[in-house]
């Protein structure tokens, strides 16, 4: 029986201790945890967080990984993305070389601004993709005020 070959990367070991100092400082002083890993090979899948004048968007990268196994949550104002991905097993021998994909549970949280409405969070999951949109409330929505002449 051929012995299963595991990447090793250098930097596992300072990347997991930033992300407990990151929790250790997040809960200490009222921040989200960016991820939430440990050693057991849990990953964090990569997210791009954008804002529109309307809304707050976050796409998340799940490639291979089936929506329904994926959760959206709001939480004291923190969007948290959470779910796992299986290992699949793709060949009867399992004589592999290298494993790059990571695989097991992830969360992700991202922080909401006082400007978010939590109540309107829309999700939608296309080509591994998973965008969530958040609305801006009514009242934080930048308005033009008009300039009355007097006299």
């Amino acid at each position: 029986m051929a012995e299963m070959i595991t990447r090793w990367d250098p930097f596992r070991d300072l990347v997991s201790i930033q992300d407990e100092l990151n929790r250790l400082f997040g809960r200490t002083y009222g921040g989200a945890e960016p991820t939430r890993s440990s050693a057991s090979g849990s990953w964090a899948p990569v997210l791009d967080v954008y804002e529109t004048p309307d809304k707050l968007v976050a796409a998340v990268e799940l490639p291979g990984i089936d929506p329904k196994e994926v959760e959206v949550a709001v939480e004291d104002s923190t969007l948290i993305v959470s779910g796992s991905r299986d290992f699949a097993q793709e060949t009867e021998e399992q004589n592999y070389h290298r494993i790059e994909r990571r695989y097991g549970a992830f969360s992700r949280a991202i922080r909401l601004p006082d400007t978010a409405n939590p109540e309107k969070v829309e999700a939608r999951f296309d080509k591994g993709v998973l965008t969530i949109e958040v609305p801006k409330r009514e009242e934080s929505k930048p308005r033009r005020i008009e300039v009355k002449a007097t006299g």
